[in-house]
């Protein structure tokens, strides 16, 4: 019979008879097959949508009431496309799909799709929500091996032009109520 303690991971628990019954894969760290600095493709992408936000935050208090509606329908669909780019680093997880990418890809997806039909303000606040979460999350996951090593680098500066343009949208759609 094994010895109970030192050797297991923490996420092991055992039984009266001293079996596991409880093993979670443990990440080893960061994934080697993936870059630490951000591709230019990746920089172009990950940047690249996160200016409409912020332009239609610009512009939404600059008095230009379209640009309201236009940055949450925006802001939504990426949202929604960010749930699926967990969702689908999940397939490339060594031992499979982790708990939280599951529910970090629902929360993501259920904050975006509820931006779509709340009123405006509580709509930029679930949004506001959703993109804070895709930092909060990504970089541990890029620490952990379940995100690209970039993300770590890439994703709070990249999300930052998110949340601002989300804030002047919520400040726009607070004003225009």
């Amino acid at each position: 019979m094994p010895e109970t303690g030192a050797r297991l991971a923490p996420d092991a628990a055992r039984r009266g008879n001293g079996r596991v019954f409880l093993r979670l894969p443990v990440m080893p760290g960061p994934r080697t097959d993936t870059p630490a600095t951000t591709p230019p493709l990746s920089l172009l992408f990950g940047y690249g949508p996160m200016l409409p936000i912020l332009a239609a935050g610009i512009a939404a208090l600059a008095g230009w009431e379209w640009a309201i509606e236009a940055g949450r329908l925006w802001s939504a669909s990426i949202l929604i496309f960010l749930g699926g780019v967990t969702r689908g680093l999940s397939f490339f997880t060594a031992g499979g799909p982790r708990l939280p990418q599951i529910g970090i890809m629902l929360l993501r997806f259920v904050l975006g799709l509820s931006a779509l039909v709340l009123p405006s303000v509580l709509a930029f606040a679930a949004l506001l929500a959703g993109y804070a979460s895709v930092p909060l999350y990504d970089v541990q996951a890029a620490h952990h091996g379940t995100a690209p090593r970039y993300f770590a680098r890439l994703r709070w500066p990249q999300m930052g032009l998110a949340l601002i343009g989300l804030a002047l949208l919520l400040a726009a759609s607070l004003q225009a109520n």
